[in-house]
């Protein structure tokens, strides 16, 4: 189980309940995107122990300051699509986090604000939620879509000292697969993880289970020995 509570404006915090807290995420959404499109993806999460507070693409600061307020670890900034690009550049800045997650990383200059619903996703319950006013951020909380998206350049990349989780869909109509491996490679410590087929919303895609598992595998390891140690592997027969 887990609890919603909501701050004017963002963020939306999904918090569990009856379990010990086993890190914390502080997620920055894509363009033109308000929490509620990722209150799935919070639920999931937070059921298995993860605080989850989404904050609107434009409040890097504010996630920035949650985080450091959190007294539980590993403490995880993560994106999706504009909201990965500021969160690969606040890692490359030095931010103080253990590790960052980002999803639909947005190469060649396309985001979510740009794009047809069924770009995004072929999971009709999140075409739903996408076609909510809820779902749109506020006017004062949205980039100016004449604003460039940055992702980091390869040297600043480099520079990331933290490890990175990055899931992409290999699908992706709107920031290719193979554009977004050829940037991402130049990360230190990164793990690509590939949605077989997926869309551009790899959070709330039709894969969003697998995806979830995904990242809190990824957590775990984290939080015990580092991502490097497996926890559970595969044994040949």
């Amino acid at each position: 189980m887990s609890s919603l509570t909501t701050t004017s404006p963002a963020p939306a915090v999904w918090a569990p309940t009856g379990v010990r807290v086993r890190g914390v995420i502080a997620l920055l959404a894509g363009a033109d995107e308000a929490p509620r499109v990722y209150e799935r993806f919070g639920r999931w999460l937070s059921t298995d122990g993860y605080t989850v507070a989404v904050f609107e693409t434009t409040q890097a600061d504010a996630a920035a300051t949650w985080l450091g307020q959190q007294e539980h670890a590993p403490r995880v900034l993560a994106g999706s699509d504009r909201g990965a690009a500021v969160a690969l550049t606040e890692a490359a800045r030095g931010a103080s986090v253990d590790g960052v997650v980002v999803a639909a990383t947005p190469v060649g200059g396309a985001d979510d604000a740009s794009a047809a619903p069924e770009q995004r996703s072929a999971c009709p319950l999140h075409l739903g939620v996408l076609a909510e006013p809820a779902a749109r951020a506020a006017a004062s909380a949205s980039p100016d879509p004449s604003t460039p998206i940055v992702v980091p350049e390869r040297a600043d990349l480099a520079a990331i000292a933290v490890p990175v989780l990055a899931i992409h869909g290999g699908a992706d109509p709107i920031a290719p697969f193979a554009a977004v491996r050829d940037v991402l490679a130049a990360v230190p410590d990164i793990e690509l993880v590939e949605t077989v087929d997926g869309l551009h919303d790899a959070l709330n895609d039709q894969s969003h289970r697998s995806v979830a598992a995904t990242i809190i595998l990824w957590l775990e390891r984290l939080r015990a020995a580092g991502v490097d140690r497996p926890i559970v592997r595969e044994v040949a027969l």
